[in-house]
């Protein structure tokens, strides 16, 4: 059987896909290669990702590339603690599209 491709509108779990924009200065120093940063659950593949910014932004995605930051321990007034891993994807705009962070979704 072969897969067909459905065009589909914004769906709710495409919200709970993109947790937030990653506003840092190496994130923001990829805009000028048309790269956005995102935060994004660790169970998200690159298919649901890039399916989700299409929607949500009505941009064109070219690619989507994924990295796991590990948690690390963190000590607070004496005691140990330990930060939780975060994905983060890191997605390449088509020529001329673009993101406003700022504005809302």
């Amino acid at each position: 059987m072969a897969k067909t491709k459905e065009k589909a509108g914004v769906a709710e779990w495409m919200y709970s896909i993109i947790e937030r924009p990653h506003v840092t200065e190496k994130a923001t120093m990829g805009s000028q290669y048309g790269q956005m940063t995102f935060r994004v659950p660790l169970e998200a593949t690159k298919p649901q990702i890039k399916q989700a910014i299409e929607a949500l932004y009505k941009v064109k995605v070219k690619r989507v590339n994924t990295l796991v930051q590990k948690g690390k321990t963190k000590g607070f007034r004496g005691r140990l603690g330990f930060r939780s891993d975060a994905k983060k994807a890191v997605v390449t705009l088509e020529a001329g599209q673009t993101i406003d962070i700022g504005a809302g979704v």
